[in-house]
């Protein structure tokens, strides 16, 4: 999915020095974005007060929205370059459609998942006919240095790994949880996994006391270590914790996300990740003169235009806030 922001900025991420080395609790809300004709997102990362959580860069919620009378999710053919893009359903269909020639329909708990690499173009829509409701989250991944700049490639799990306890369903989604390993390729130690909840549930999960993480509600009532998260915000947890506590008000859904603080500084600007802003200027003039991004064919319509670079190339100097 596309950072579509027409003034995006410039933001420097990752980086130890804000990442608390013990348990917290921030309570993040989310700023709102149109994305297309008719999809509105909730964007949680990066956030004013927190960039990045282990290797996760940027996460979007949306939905449950009604399309029956809607175009749904319009997203036309853009680039990505240094990160892995995260698909994740709960209600309705996404088609991609990529550089590489992949066509697939993306379904509620499957796993799309696209490596940029060195570069990469896509598109996402709601397949025509769609289902009435769109519901899910977008989100990347930062890849590392030794592996910025890997071929492009795309994936397709429609069959996940799950824990179970008394009236809790954990999908792993991507990384380890509880000793069960998604099939989904990653280059940093991290978790993704999408909890599902029965109404007066509780139940608690093991975590990494190396990891940090954070708990995005994607629907229903839930305290994650007794604090109320509602649907649409994210709660950061800090480091050093063991496992975490889980209760449920009503039926409910979340993500988990988790994984080693990210070491390295990154610069990220648009659909870009990388580690100055010449380069991010130059990945632009790529995408706006040249053919390093490839094509994507059969989207019924123009692929989209980069805004404006701000006037001044920043280059990683600490973490911004």
């Amino acid at each position: 999915m596309s950072n579509l922001d027409r003034q995006a900025a410039l933001s420097v991420c990752g980086g130890r020095g804000f990442v608390p080395g013990e348990p917290v609790h921030e309570l993040l809300s989310p700023r709102h974005v149109r994305l297309g004709e008719s999809t509105r997102v909730r964007r949680l990362l990066p956030n004013l007060g927190r960039r990045m959580v282990g290797g996760w860069a940027f996460v979007d919620h949306y939905g449950p929205d009604d399309i029956a009378d809607e175009p749904g999710m319009q997203v036309p053919p853009h680039p990505h370059m240094g990160l892995q893009t995260v698909s994740w359903l709960h209600d309705g269909e996404v088609l991609h459609r990529d550089s590489l020639g992949s066509l697939r329909t993306v379904r509620p708990r499957e796993l799309g998942l696209m490596t940029s690499g060195r570069a990469i173009s896509h598109s996402e829509e709601s397949p025509r006919p769609h289902a009435r409701y769109l519901h899910g989250a977008q989100l990347w991944v930062a890849l590392p240095e030794a592996h910025r700049n890997v071929e492009p490639r795309f994936e397709h799990h429609p069959d996940l790994p799950v824990v179970t306890a008394p009236g809790l369903t954990a999908t792993v989604i991507l990384g380890e949880l509880d000793g069960v390993l998604s099939p989904g390729t990653v280059y940093t130690p991290i978790v993704g996994a999408d909890l599902t909840l029965s109404q007066s549930a509780t139940a608690s999960l093991p975590l990494h006391p190396d990891f940090e993480y954070a708990v995005l509600s994607m629907s229903g009532e839930a305290h994650v270590d007794g604090v109320p998260v509602l649907p649409g915000s994210m709660l950061y947890l800090g480091c050093g914790r063991t496992e975490l506590p889980l209760r449920a008000g009503s039926d409910a859904g979340l993500m988990l996300l988790g994984g080693e603080p990210f070491e390295e500084e990154i610069v990220m600007w648009w659909n870009f990740i990388g580690r100055t802003g010449e380069e991010i200027a130059q990945a632009r003039e790529a995408w706006m003169t040249g053919d390093r991004f490839g094509s994507v064919h059969g989207y019924d319509g123009a692929r989209l235009r980069a805004p404006d670079l701000p006037p001044v190339p920043l280059k990683p100097r600490g973490r911004v806030r």
